[in-house]
């Protein structure tokens, strides 16, 4: 209500489809200190920095046998993740061509220091110590010359897709963007968990096949599915769990579906089973904008769009939000 008194309201997705970046101000309150350091090496006035929004899952371990259990796992879904979760195609009031223009940007985000994001994808690095000095202490090398304070110097500058967070014994996915409305946010969290616990008990494969997998081929899988999200080739994955070759990343989240528990608490497999038979967000504002234009909007290819149409189409998003309900295509 006290929004709607000055003319404004919340929007759900992962980012605003026409904020422009440039007018952002550094939080001023706690934590100045790391925020004004960020600006400072990174330069945070693009989208990656100031518009956008995900949900970081985090899941716990308390061994070092259980780390490697829960890493390799993560590993697996991180590149698949985006085919179900994307809900940012537009930018600048454009469409982006990709499906998943959040994870575009935060992938760019530190790329003064390449080490603070890597590929995205966490390599395969499945014992704690391990990680700690041959990822987290070379991004600390790196951040040095330029943080000689050391204020960025903490495991939660690592800006992979996934990250130890050996302060709390869990590992932290980072690549799911925020939904329509938060039913949509936590039908696909007991989705990922249940997958997770699933693969991590090596239910469809065992651990020693999921920590060969190539990082260069799940590397390609995230670009993939950031770019054409559920319409991307499953590939190594399809290979990995035994399921059928030239499967869609969608289907192979629909086949997970089918063989797992789903919760159904609070309507969450209502909510999972509208995702999985309309596919990501993105996909369906994708849809919505094709039908109100009359356009076909190819991937890899930026194009603007009337200012109207996308008012039309956040408008029900915005209604989403308020009521709980999925999008579907606009209706």
């Amino acid at each position: 209500d006290t929004l709607s008194t000055k003319g404004l309201s919340l929007l759900g997705t992962g980012m605003h489809p026409w904020m422009d970046p440039e007018s952002r101000i550094l939080w001023p309150g706690e934590n100045g200190p790391i925020y004004r350091t960020f600006d400072r090496i990174f330069d945070c006035k693009g989208h990656g920095w100031a518009n956008l929004q995900s949900m970081h899952l985090n899941f716990p371990f308390a061994s070092d046998e259980e780390f490697a259990r829960l890493m390799a796992a993560i590993r697996v879904l991180v590149p698949a993740l985006p085919g179900l979760c994307a809900s940012t195609p537009i930018c600048d009031g454009k469409w982006t061509g990709l499906l998943d223009y959040r994870m575009s940007v935060y992938g760019s985000n530190a790329s003064a220091i390449p080490s603070v994001s890597g590929q995205v994808v966490p390599e395969p690095l499945f014992d704690p110590a391990q990680y700690q000095s041959e990822l987290l202490d070379g991004i600390y090398r790196d951040l040095a010359p330029l943080d000689p304070d050391g204020v960025l110097q903490e495991e939660w500058v690592n800006a992979r897709g996934a990250i130890a967070r050996f302060e709390r014994n869990a590992i932290e996915i980072r690549v799911i963007d925020t939904q329509e409305c938060p039913e949509m946010d936590m039908a696909i969290a007991a989705f990922v968990e249940t997958a997770l616990i699933a693969l991590a008990n090596e239910q469809f494969a065992d651990r020693k096949d999921q920590m060969a997998l190539s990082q260069r081929d799940l590397v390609a899988l995230l670009q993939d599915t950031i770019m054409r999200g559920g319409e991307a080739e499953a590939g190594p994955l399809a290979r990995l769990f035994g399921f059928s070759t030239g499967l869609s990343i969608i289907d192979f989240w629909r086949e997970l579906a089918e063989r797992l528990p789903i919760a159904s608490a609070g309507n969450l497999d209502r909510y999972l089973e509208q995702l999985l038979s309309h596919g990501s967000l993105a996909q369906r504002i994708r849809s919505s904008l094709e039908r109100l234009t009359g356009l076909p909007l190819p991937f890899a290819q930026s194009i603007p769009l009337p200012h109207a149409i996308l008012e039309n189409v956040y408008r029900d998003l915005r209604h989403c939000l308020e009521s709980g309900n999925p999008f579907l295509n606009g209706h």
